[in-house]
């Protein structure tokens, strides 16, 4: 299984790709992760937001490889702790099938991409900024990793 990290934005400041790819190194080959980054459209005083979303988002959806299961990050998705995230892992494992993980824009994530998920998932009630977003994201996917490997990193 891969997971694939599709997130809006390039061009991250080193600690963000520092960071993400501290946790993303430690992944194993039967569980890659990988990050595809969608050009975010440059946002202007009188820009139209809710085209720049759907804009964005029609990227991000063919950005998407076939046949994954598509999980949206969003504020009202819904809260997992770690080991229910490691269940959802370990799920998603069985299930055949290569996971994406979507991360909108400043705006969010479109209708479109809403729609197209099979699950909603919010890493916090907080507004957290889109590098971090990629960090955290990539942290708590290594630690349910180590959760179902019994690993010690989760303690």
């Amino acid at each position: 299984m891969h997971i694939h990290l599709i997130a809006v934005g390039q061009r991250m400041p080193k600690w963000v790709q520092a960071g993400y790819t501290e946790y993303a190194e430690r992944m194993p080959p039967e569980c890659k992760l990988h990050l595809v980054e969608i050009p975010a459209i440059k946002r202007t005083r009188n820009a139209d937001l809710a085209r720049i979303t759907e804009q964005e988002g029609q990227r991000i959806l063919d950005a998407i490889p076939s046949d994954c299961h598509v999980i949206t990050l969003e504020i009202n998705g819904a809260s997992w702790d770690t080991l229910k995230l490691s269940k959802n892992m370990d799920n998603w494992l069985h299930g055949g099938r290569d996971v994406a993980l979507l991360v909108g824009g400043p705006e969010g994530l479109s209708a479109a991409c809403h729609q197209r998920a099979d699950q909603h998932w919010s890493l916090s009630a907080l507004t957290l900024p889109h590098p971090l977003v990629r960090i955290v994201l990539a942290e708590q996917v290594y630690r349910a990793w180590t959760v179902l490997k019994n690993h010690p990193y989760h303690r």
